[in-house]
């Protein structure tokens, strides 16, 4: 069962998961083999923490999937910096009987990009992997605005908006999660830029935040 504590969705495992998001088996069976292939590609490569492999469906699982009810109707994602696929790919699996759905990655690290190739076949999830620079995507990508940007861990907000910035067309949302800084990141990232903003708890870190952002554009100099 899942259950509330101090505000918080506790996940204990993929029984927990499912009803706090309400997915089918299918994508369990799913998730579940994405737990199994993290567990056995971190024994040679460094996707995670080892300490959160234990509590990889609240850690990471539910931690990823929190966003998905902020942009339910998107259909194009694009997620910065995709790692070991969070929230990207955790997104990608819950979305995949979405009609037209696809999730876009990008990810420098050739292994990690492996990893998540390795994922999203064996689990069938409708993603395109980019084994890029984030800087180097709009070159390659010219055409690509997704109705949401993601990113988790990967820079402070004025970073992430600079990289953002190339693919935000009109209606683009971007969803960050962040974490103890977050107020922080938000007042420097207004020095050089304008954007609507709407603060969202986490569902699995009493310290951490979601940004919601539109209507960004680069404040003029």
């Amino acid at each position: 069962m899942s259950a509330r504590h101090k505000g918080l969705t506790l996940i204990e495992g993929p029984e927990s998961f499912a009803e706090a998001f309400n997915v089918p088996h299918e994508t369990i069976l799913g998730l579940r083999r994405y737990a199994d292939l993290l567990a056995h590609w971190q024994r040679s490569i460094n996707l995670v923490a080892p300490s959160t492999l234990p509590a990889v469906w609240s850690r990471h699982f539910a931690d990823s999937a929190q966003l998905r009810s902020l942009a339910p109707d998107a259909r194009l994602w694009l997620d910065l910096g995709s790692g070991a696929g969070f929230p990207g790919l955790v997104i990608a699996l819950l979305q995949a009987q979405v009609p037209d759905f696809r999730m876009h990655m990008v990810e420098s690290n050739r292994k990690k990009c492996a990893f998540l190739a390795e994922v999203a076949r064996a689990t069938q999830t409708p993603v395109d992997i980019h084994a890029m620079r984030i800087e180097d995507l709009p070159e390659k990508a010219q055409s690509l605005r997704p109705d949401v940007v993601s990113a988790r861990a990967l820079a402070p907000l004025p970073r992430l908006l600079e990289l953002a910035e190339p693919f935000v067309g009109e209606g683009t949302r971007g969803l960050f999660l962040k974490g103890r800084e977050t107020e922080a990141e938000i007042e420097a990232a207004q020095a050089g830029w304008d954007f609507e903003f709407r603060l969202h708890p986490s569902l699995t870190d009493e310290h951490a935040r979601i940004v919601e952002l539109t209507g960004l554009r680069r404040r003029a100099s």
